[in-house]
């Protein structure tokens, strides 16, 4: 088995040999679920010269696949295409053009076939440059930019309170399981955090944002990440609510049922993300304190008290920041 791993190490190295010089930083915003991250992603993308598609989900995969004997320009397209994901209908792209984008890599490599696909649909957008907004990505941050060393990724943050009680309304409005209880809730948020703060000391560009502030104050959070990917600031990131119901149609049809996912409706993705396409409203900051019990809220802070006081969310027992080790 060790023998196995190192030859898959070994393969996804050398599909790395013979990419093209890194392009402009990209941005790649992730974070938990329910964190504000669709809300960004349609920030940035409002910029002149920036896109940023739906979620793509494929990355990993695609990166895993890289790895093994059988790996070229068709697999990488139909993991694309057709993977898992089930998304590929969302970004409005011809698999055809892509696939002879692909076969036209040479030497084939890894790196490429991604920004392939990602010069793609910035072509379609009518913009030079592009990034990426998946969530679940925040798992995955150092694989993702050995392969593409030009990733930047921006972590947005949310209240842990707030973001729990968004995921479990969203779980029991789709029927498709019980509720987290809140130390669970917790436990992800703290362990999720954590785990991004580790990875991020061996990254080339990390930046953490507070959902409520890029809602409160957006300009400083967009400037911060415009100064992140190299990119100057444009004012018009401000007005992303003005054509946020047009990008976000991308994301109105149906996902397939497939290999024991249930099928998602059509316009069920729309629902989720009403809030994204109004202008910042300080509506969904503080939640908890309306909607969770003080039980579950003192069972949510038994967990992370010290992680929510340390972000600068109010607790029940007052707790404040540590403070910062003197020399």
């Amino acid at each position: 088995m060790p023998l196995i791993r190192y030859s898959f190490r070994f393969l996804r190295r050398r599909r790395r040999r013979g990419a093209a010089p890194p392009g402009p930083p990209a941005p790649f915003v992730v974070g938990l679920g329910r964190s504000g991250t669709t809300l960004l992603r349609l920030m940035l993308d409002a910029h002149p010269q920036l896109t940023i598609p739906p979620e793509t989900h494929f990355l990993s995969p695609l990166i895993q696949a890289s790895g093994t004997l059988r790996f070229d320009a068709d697999r990488a397209c139909r993991l694309i295409v057709e993977g898992r994901h089930r998304r590929w209908d969302d970004f409005r792209l011809d698999p055809a053009e892509l696939e002879a984008r692909l076969r036209a890599i040479e030497p084939f490599n890894t790196p490429d076939a991604v920004r392939t696909f990602y010069r793609l649909y910035a072509e379609k957008q009518g913009k030079p440059r592009w990034g990426d907004k998946t969530p679940d990505y925040v798992r995955k941050m150092r694989k993702i930019q050995l392969v593409l060393p030009e990733a930047r990724f921006i972590h947005l943050i949310r209240d842990g309170r707030d973001a729990g009680l968004s995921h479990n309304a969203r779980i029991v409005k789709r029927g498709v399981r019980e509720p987290l209880p809140a130390a669970d809730l917790a436990r992800r948020w703290v362990v999720r955090i954590s785990k991004a703060r580790e990875t991020a000391a061996g990254l080339n560009g990390y930046l953490e944002l507070r959902y409520e502030d890029l809602v409160t104050d957006p300009e400083p959070a967009l400037r911060k990440a415009c100064e992140l990917i190299e990119l100057d600031y444009d004012p018009a990131m401000l007005e992303y609510h003005r054509h946020a119901s047009e990008r976000l149609q991308e994301m109105a049809g149906e996902l397939p049922a497939v290999a024991g996912r249930p099928a998602r409706e059509a316009g069920e993705r729309l629902a989720a993300h009403t809030m994204a396409t109004k202008p910042p409203s300080r509506e969904r900051i503080a939640v908890w304190k309306q909607e969770m019990s003080e039980a579950d809220a003192l069972e949510f802070e038994a967990t992370a008290g010290d992680l929510l006081a340390e972000l600068g969310y109010e607790t029940l027992s007052g707790r404040s920041a540590p403070s910062p080790e003197g020399p």
